[in-house]
Order: structure tokens, then C-alpha cells, then sequence
């Protein structure tokens, strides 16, 4: 194990960027896994971490030890002061383990003629995050981007989405349009003044889901390449629904569907 202390260290200085930077995930392909759910679920899918960094308070916790034991002898582990690690950490009260992977390559090309899910600007990693938990559950596995919206393998977007993007092909940078313009399936966006409710839609062929930004919704050069349009009926009060909630929603009808 290799013990670290200072700020000042070159390893944590890599960490804290790695933590904080979408530009420097981008150019090292790695990825900051915060929690044993997150870095367990990494192993079923992947194997082991490329380093294990876990602060000095947690090192003897049982659920950790335990793992500690278990990881490979060539990757490196890393303890951190309790007053470093909490510097990386996301939330108040930190998981006292967290691990450096790889982020895996999607396992498919753009399929259109699958299901698939558009996300076009959508601006909070919580948001995504959830997006893509609720795609894995509802069995989707494409999920494309557009390049203005937030990072994938943000450490706030990968604890939000709870594992779900290793059941997931994510393309990041996505040409929404051009996708759209050759897809084969049924290509639907929700908004609030469609004629169409979203119970009356057919679901059972394969259909791409388009969800847009939470302020402005769907960029105009998509909605145009969207034949169809579709609401969520909501007889309450309520103005509008979370970009997630919607999409939840739209997702799991879709499932309902094809039971």
C-alpha cells in the first residue's frame, strides 16, 4: 500500500484533477468510481480497478478490508489521510473508498435500427445519471449524447446512475440529427402541446426516445429530425415533469408494452 499525506503529493495532485477535470477523464480514459456498490458493480462487469484509493479511517471497516484483501497484488492501493480522501470526496459523508478504472469502450456500434435513447443538452450530471439508471433497468442498451451535454463519467453523473453504465453502450458526442435521419425505428420526443398522448402510442417495434435540455427542451435542429411527438398526460397542476421523471416514464411504458 502506498500511504499518502500531503496535498503536495504528485499522485493525490492527479487524483484531485482526474476528480475534478472532464478534460483530463478525457484524455487519460479514466474514470473515478466513488462507493463499494460502484466499484463492485465495475468488477462483475470489467474485473479489477486500475488503482484502489481508500482513506485511513475506512482501511479497517469490514466491507473494505475485505475487498483490500482480495485485490489483485500488481494494483496499486493508495490510503489517503481521512482529510485528503474527504477532499475527493462527492458527498458529506464519503464512502472512504473509491477506484480508478478504465472507461470501458462501448461494446456495439450505432444500431438504428434498435432501441436507442437521445439526450440533447441535458446539463445535470443528477439528471443523466438518473436517465441511465432507468435505461438499464428498462433493458435499453444504446444511449447516444449530443456533445454539449454533461459528462458521462463525471463522478456526479456515475453515482447517480448507480452502475447502470456498465449495462450501457454510451456515445458521448453524438450527431444527434444524422442518427435520426437514418433511423429505422420510430423516433419519438415529448412536449406539452403534442396531440398525442403517450398511452396511445404503438411501442412494441424499436423506437428511439429523444429527452432535451431541462430549460429549453429539444434543440431545433432535432426536433425537426423527430417525426413524432408525444405528452405525458398529467392531470395535476404541475407545469412540467423532470427531464428524468419523463423519461422513467416513457421508458417503462415502453416496457409495459412489450410484456
Amino acid at each position: 500500500m502506498k500511504h499518502i499525506a500531503s496535498r503536495e503529493n504528485p499522485h493525490f495532485k492527479a487524483l484531485k484533477k482526474l476528480c475534478q477535470s472532464g478534460r483530463e477523464r478525457r484524455k487519460s480514459g479514466l474514470a473515478l468510481l466513488d462507493g463499494m456498490h460502484l466499484i463492485e458493480s465495475y468488477v462483475k462487469h470489467f474485473g479489477r480497478p486500475e488503482e484502489v484509493v481508500v482513506s485511513e479511517g475506512a482501511v479497517s471497516r469490514h466491507e473494505i478490508a475485505g475487498y483490500l484483501d482480495s485485490v489483485h497484488t500488481g494494483k496499486t492501493v493508495s490510503v489517503l489521510t481521512d482529510t485528503l480522501f474527504n477532499d475527493l470526496a462527492l458527498v458529506d459523508t464519503p464512502s472512504g473508498v473509491m477506484a480508478v478504472v478504465l472507461q470501458p469502450r462501448c461494446l456495439h456500434g450505432l444500431n438504428q435500427e434498435a432501441d436507442a435513447i437521445l439526450l440533447d443538452a441535458i446539463q445535470d450530471p443528477g439528471n443523466l445519471g438518473s436517465i441511465l439508471r432507468s435505461a438499464a433497468a428498462a433493458g435499453f442498451k444504446q444511449v447516444l449524447l449530443s456533445a454539449d451535454c454533461a459528462q458521462a463519467w463525471s463522478p456526479k453523473t456515475l453515482r447517480a446512475a448507480m452502475g447502470a453504465h456498465f449495462q450501457l453502450d454510451i456515445h458521448e458526442g453524438c450527431d444527434l440529427p444524422a442518427f435520426l435521419g437514418g433511423y429505422r425505428g420510430q423516433a419519438v420526443l415529448t412536449t406539452l402541446d403534442a396531440p398525442i398522448e403517450l398511452y396511445s402510442l404503438a411501442l412494441r417495434e424499436p423506437v428511439a426516445w429523444v429527452f432535451g435540455n431541462e430549460g429549453q427542451g429539444v434543440s431545433e435542429d432535432v426536433v425537426g429530425s423527430t417525426a413524432l411527438r408525444a405528452r405525458i398526460p398529467m392531470p395535476g397542476e404541475t407545469e412540467s415533469l423532470n427531464v428524468a421523471a419523463a423519461a422513467a416514464i416513457c421508458l417503462f411504458e415502453t416496457v409495459r408494452q412489450r410484456r
